[in-house]
């Protein structure tokens, strides 16, 4: 109850402080979600019409994202430096898996009778990728972009580490001068929007599926 006391507390006295660092983290995390998406998408789509190599686009991904997150960052700063351009790289790398999975997967798990039926009524490959495959691969694909999205807000918390800013600068700094109650705020913000970018997320997800997409 005591931390509990001192967190709110926090929250009043600080109040600026936080929200600042709170649109940070949403500027930051939103635009790694950005490149992300667009990569991913792009990935996903392509290595949907290259079946021969689609094992090894989709292992490289796998094994990237097997590396942890910090250790993803430690690598990144020889290249690029701290600061949020680290950050921002490492997001979208890790960001980008759900991405290419989803995407490959909503893609190539459609009934060929339907893509069959499209390319009997004259259908070019473009017009049946954007008016059959993504529609109807949107479920899907959202799915990825939910987890996509959930994941990126959360390891955005560590972007502090790099020296980069955000909610993590609140954990980071609640670290170094042993202040749990700045810690555990830092950290209940982040998944306070972590879960309602789920939820928003969920409800659109649902929504595509309902419409039969």
């Amino acid at each position: 109850m005591k931390v509990l006391a001192e967190i709110f507390q926090l929250y009043r006295e600080r109040a600026d402080w936080f929200a600042g660092l709170l649109a940070e983290h949403m500027a930051l995390s939103m635009c790694a979600i950005g490149i992300a998406g667009i990569l991913g998408l792009i990935v996903g789509i392509w290595i949907s019409q290259h079946p021969r190599i689609a094992p090894g686009v989709m292992g490289v991904c796998n094994v990237l994202y097997t590396i942890p997150s910090i250790s993803l960052l430690g690598i990144l700063i020889p290249f690029t430096g701290i600061g949020n351009k680290t950050a921002v790289i490492a997001l979208s790398i890790y960001g980008m898996m759900p991405m290419v999975r989803n995407t490959y997967v909503g893609l190539t798990t459609i009934d060929r009778d339907i893509l069959e039926a499209a390319k009997g009524m004259g259908s070019t490959e473009m017009q049946t990728l954007f008016r059959v495959k993504l529609p109807l691969a949107m479920g899907v694909i959202l799915a990825g972009v939910r987890n996509m999205v959930v994941m990126t807000v959360s390891v955005a918390g560590i972007a502090s580490f790099v020296g980069a800013g955000g909610l993590g600068v609140a954990i980071y700094r609640g670290i170094t001068i042993y202040n749990p109650a700045m810690t555990a705020a830092g950290s209940i913000l982040i998944a306070l929007v972590a879960v309602l970018c789920d939820l928003i997320l969920g409800k659109l997800e649902k929504y595509f599926k309902r419409k039969g997409m």
